[in-house]
């Protein structure tokens, strides 16, 4: 009994603190070429930042395709997937996630045969100009 004044303090102490506890990030994508570059990190807590600015929110849709998203190229990144550019492609992709890093080439998804990099591709488009207020 002598000790519950002090974890009741302790206790009431660490509330008042506020514990900041921030979600992991998902996924930093970036895409270059022609036109503006991009570049958007998404956090599992439902927000992200394009090109630098601050955390916006992401709708639950787009927050659910991130997630969905990371777990998709999860694979990929532990390979360390690269695909090299063609003369022909428009944007090259890079997405950093927490097992790896992939990059790719706008032309990749052609075919049908990367269907989660075509996912990362419409994704990046969709949160550009639904949550970043960007052109996409």
């Amino acid at each position: 009994m002598r000790w519950a004044p002090a974890l009741i303090a302790l206790a009431a102490s660490l509330a008042g603190c506020g514990l900041d506890v921030q979600s992991p990030d998902l996924f930093l994508l970036t895409r270059t070429g022609q036109g503006v570059k991009l570049t958007m990190l998404v956090s599992d807590g439902g927000t992200i930042s394009c090109n630098g600015r601050s955390p916006q929110r992401l709708t639950d849709p787009l927050l659910l395709q991130a997630r969905d998203l990371a777990n998709s190229l999860d694979g990929d990144a532990k390979a360390k997937l690269r695909i090299a550019p063609p003369p022909n492609s428009v944007f090259n992709y890079r997405i950093k996630l927490q097992n790896g890093t992939i990059s790719f080439p706008d032309t990749a998804t052609a075919g049908g045969r990367f269907p989660a990099l075509a996912r990362a591709e419409l994704f990046a488009v969709q949160a550009a100009q639904q949550a970043c207020g960007l052109s996409g």
